[in-house]
């Protein structure tokens, strides 16, 4: 600790101190004290809101990370060339010019998360506090997880390439300077780090209901989802059912097919928790504006992506699907996905984001019956989600395949930020298809620079920033990648 005595934080973590955060109002502004900034249990609880209120931002949770496992794939994409994610859809990125968000804001939350883990085992604390600081610690180890997880997937191949042994991000756990180089690990290596840190978190953290912050049932969701990633289906399974069999005795409970096309706006409380997980809350007084999920998926904001004509037609195979009623119309031009909606007297700028649904447990568990084997399983974690959606529908009886729940997951979590990382974790080629319908008349691929696209999805990985591969010489590009 003599030797790093200040931890150096990024401008984007700074932006927290409008949730009232006035600990990082210090003396350098750019520097932590690390030996004094954690003295009490509440400094650990003012540094976890520090790192939510980075998550909080449109360049982190409440936008870009989100919308990127989008537009990229076949079922959402950029209204226009213009739009803001017109370079995502467009795969206009590279090492050159690629956006360094990603990179800084996972790493600010990863940065900060050390620092608690640094300092909470060394707290002096009465007896009765020892469950809180469990719960505190578990936090950070969950949020820990996650960032790793993510920069893990978008600047890694998938694990399943060749079982993680191509270069991943950097693992780290101390405290960085700006003169801090580290070397990039293998996916394998990373994916190790983010599975000890989900475990340890599922072990400490409680099942209550926390609004906007990660509990033990969408800490162990996560880590269920890092399993299908890593293609463990067995922990995979296992973890999902676990997850649904405690969330569900805490209260959690998949929304109803009338409670559906709205419940998204509702808010969720300890009594009535519903199926959201873990979600990123936004305030009419706290939000990140205009840039936000909300705004830019609504045809009353910025408009900036809607679905597909193939996505629509896909999805309207069944009419009587209560995910139709989701989809918000501009005329007969766009369909736009009403899953951000504002809760009462809120704005659309200001809608809550989603990150972890009870609904993903059930489809996890089902993929990974399927993929070991067990039709009984499948069938048993598929079907509520496809009575839900349609209650006169159901698998009983039938043979699950992994196309089936893959077309369960395309229809159930459109706009969350998973499709094309599905695609590309499966070994599947993400297609898009040109089609029209006479209900989205201006929907269209922009073609023009489609042929330019090698397709194959091992491709769509985005590549380290240059301005961080400059910063750091011992890093290197994924060498098939093309530099």
């Amino acid at each position: 600790m003599k030797l790093l005595k200040y931890l150096f934080v990024s401008s984007v973590l700074l932006v927290a101190t409008s949730c009232g955060n006035n600990w990082l109002d210090l003396d350098p502004s750019t520097s932590v004290d690390t030996e004094t900034s954690i003295k009490i249990l509440s400094d650990v609880e003012f540094t976890l809101n520090g790192i939510y209120s980075t998550m909080q931002s449109s360049d982190a949770y409440s936008g870009r990370l989100v919308y990127y496992g989008d537009v990229t794939g076949d079922d959402m994409q950029a209204v226009s060339s213009t739009k803001r994610v017109a370079n995502y859809y467009r795969f206009n990125f590279t090492k050159d010019n690629g956006p360094t968000s990603h990179w800084s804001y996972l790493y600010s939350i990863i940065q900060n998360c050390n620092l608690i883990l640094m300092n909470i085992d060394k707290l002096k604390i009465d007896e009765e506090d020892a469950a809180y600081r469990d719960d505190l610690k578990g936090e950070a180890l969950a949020l820990r997880g996650l960032a790793l997880f993510d920069l893990t997937r978008i600047f890694g191949y998938p694990y399943t390439k060749n079982n993680g042994a191509s270069l991943g991000v950097p693992i780290i756990e101390g405290l960085s300077t700006i003169d801090s180089k580290p070397a990039r690990n293998t996916v394998a290596q990373c994916y190790e780090k983010i599975i000890d840190d989900l475990t340890k978190s599922t072990k400490l953290l409680s099942g209550k209901f926390n609004k906007g912050k990660i509990n033990k049932w969408g800490a162990m969701v996560l880590l269920s989802r890092v399993y299908l990633y890593k293609n463990d289906n067995t922990n995979a399974f296992n973890t999902a059912k676990e997850a649904i069999e405690g969330a569900e005795k805490q209260g959690y409970a998949l929304w109803t097919n009338e409670e559906y096309p709205t419940a998204w706006g509702n808010d969720a409380s300890a009594s009535n928790p519903g199926e959201v997980l873990f979600e990123i809350v936004n305030l009419t007084t706290d939000s990140p504006g205009k840039e936000s999920m909300g705004y830019l998926n609504s045809k009353d904001g910025y408009d900036d992506m809607c679905i597909t004509c193939s996505f629509y037609q896909f999805l309207k195979e069944d009419p009587n699907d209560v995910r139709l009623k989701l989809l918000s119309f501009d005329k007969k031009y766009y369909a736009y996905v009403f899953k951000y909606q504002p809760q009462q007297n809120e704005n659309i700028e200001d809608a809550n984001i989603p990150l972890i649904r009870l609904s993903e447990a059930y489809l996890i568990a089902a993929e990974a019956a399927v993929k070991l084997n067990d039709n009984d399983a499948a069938v048993e974690f598929l079907d509520p989600i496809v009575r839900r959606a349609n209650p006169d529908k159901t698998v009983q009886g039938e043979k699950i395949t992994l196309e089936r729940v893959l077309n369960e997951r395309r229809k159930e979590l459109v706009a969350e930020g998973h499709r094309m990382y599905d695609a590309v974790r499966n070994g599947l080629t993400i297609e898009r298809v040109n089609v029209t319908d006479k209900n989205l008349s201006k929907t269209k691929h922009d073609t023009k620079y489609m042929k330019d696209i090698n397709w194959d999805f091992y491709m769509i990985v985005l590549p380290i920033p240059k301005r961080e591969m400059d910063a750091n010489p011992n890093m290197e590009q994924n060498p098939e990648y093309g530099n």
